[in-house]
């Protein structure tokens, strides 16, 4: 596994060669391997350019979300295909597209669960799914189903105008049996959507969501929720802040979807809100960067070098040199919050928004692997003196994930298609020194 970020050699620390000092263990010939595993709904994200006949003939509304049935989803690909409409096809899904760049980043292996068409055609929208995602990235577990997966079509229209055509297919039909409990219950973290459980009705995702979350916590694996969109929270927020505090370790979302949890509009106070339920939050917030919050031991807190910051808590970030901790595996929780600004400022010209969330999300997951990577293997290690959530310092956790964010942004994938350069081409070095 790679470690995460982009360190100097002075805090690179290399696990094949033991410390001398540390007895070595004669019976151990292999490093004990951690991973991550993540249930979407499996979908492919279609764009293409039409007319506004064609948006007439299928029942489009021009600028609007539609949802379309399986029907009309199968006679529209066929005549993008055709007609060679299609601009591009990318495989997408939230924790689809997290698990990707997490594997890409840490060089690592993770597991999706989700569905997948059983009979899938050279060049069709399952097969692209399968080509866009990465070789480290396991599927072996992903359950066989008769019929399509998820389609997010894209309409562009010759003014420019975006239309949308949803059709869910049999994305919503992942059942409890394909579940695989002793696979999660030795990951080192779960990673789930909303989305899963407002699934259609009739649908078993969510139980099959909702089981996992089970073995998860029965074993004691961190849960990790990306919040996804504020509509499906507005609906009913309590039945969140309550399922959050009850299952969930770490939780991410956006400054829309943090109002609509708590109920305040600046990202700051919404993430401090939701150390009431939850024990590490990332919280994106579009031109403004990013925020974290979480928990540390309160003898362990280390006070920032950086400028103290303003906010609706006051030089909040004080201690963000801390590592995150669970609240009830603290003595004497404190709480500990960082923020940074877009990279360079964001780039010069964004390309895509989709999935900037979910890049941030896997530098996250990749620092709280690595640390379970190396307290497996390094188990007397001083970095694992308690039981932390991650590897680094919550500033360089948000440091890391604010980086990963960016590249995302300055590409037309939501996924990545190789790690963060060895030598940034900005050649700001000190990004990474602060």
């Amino acid at each position: 596994m790679k470690f995460p970020g982009q360190r100097k050699s002075k805090h690179y620390f290399p696990v094949d060669r033991r410390d001398p000092l540390i007895p070595q263990n004669p019976l151990l010939t292999e490093l004990g391997k951690a991973y991550v595993v993540g249930i979407d709904q499996t979908l492919v994200d279609i764009e293409a350019h039409v007319d506004e006949d064609f948006l007439n003939r299928y029942g489009l509304s021009k600028g609007h979300s539609v949802v379309i049935s399986d029907d009309v989803a199968e006679r529209v690909y066929e005549e993008l295909k055709t007609n060679n409409m299609v601009v591009s096809e990318f495989a997408g899904g939230t924790i689809g597209n997290t698990m990707h760049n997490y594997s890409v980043l840490a060089d690592s292996h993770s597991i999706l669960l989700g569905v997948m068409s059983q009979d899938i055609r050279i060049g069709s929208y399952a097969y692209r799914y399968l080509c866009n995602t990465s070789s480290r990235v396991n599927l072996d577990y992903l359950q066989p189903v008769d019929g399509p997966v998820g389609r997010c079509f894209t309409f562009i229209t010759e003014c420019g105008e975006r239309s949308f055509g949803i059709n869910a297919g049999k994305m919503d039909h992942l059942d409890v049996a394909h579940i695989p409990e002793a696979v999660i219950k030795e990951s080192s973290a779960l990673v789930i959507t909303a989305y899963l459980v407002r699934g259609e009705n009739g649908t078993p995702m969510k139980e099959a969501a909702m089981a996992a979350v089970r073995y998860a916590r029965e074993a004691g694996v961190p849960v990790v929720l990306t919040l996804g969109t504020r509509f499906v929270i507005a609906e009913n927020p309590q039945w969140w802040r309550d399922f959050i505090a009850e299952n969930v370790t770490v939780l991410a979302m956006n400054e829309d979807e943090a109002e609509a949890l708590t109920g305040i509009a600046d990202p700051l106070g919404a993430a401090d809100k939701a150390l009431d339920w939850a024990d590490m939050v990332l919280c994106t917030a579009g031109p403004i960067g990013l925020y974290m919050a979480s928990y540390t031991e309160e003898d362990y807190k280390r006070e920032t070098t950086h400028t103290l910051l303003p906010g609706v808590i006051p030089e909040f970030n004080m201690y963000e040199f801390s590592r995150p901790m669970a609240r009830d595996k603290c003595r004497k929780p404190a709480r500990i919050y960082s923020h940074i600004s877009p990279y360079m400022g964001g780039p010069e010209k964004i390309k895509n928004t989709n999935g900037a969330g979910d890049g941030a999300l896997s530098a996250v997951l990749h620092d709280m692997v690595a640390n379970a990577y190396h307290r497996m293997n390094v188990p007397n290690s001083a970095k694992h003196m308690s039981e932390f959530l991650t590897y680094s310092s919550l500033a360089q956790v948000c440091k890391y994930a604010n980086r990963v964010s960016y590249e995302v942004l300055a590409q037309s994938s939501p996924r990545l298609s190789r790690g963060l350069p060895e030598k940034e081409d900005s050649l700001e070095e000190v990004y990474w020194e602060r």
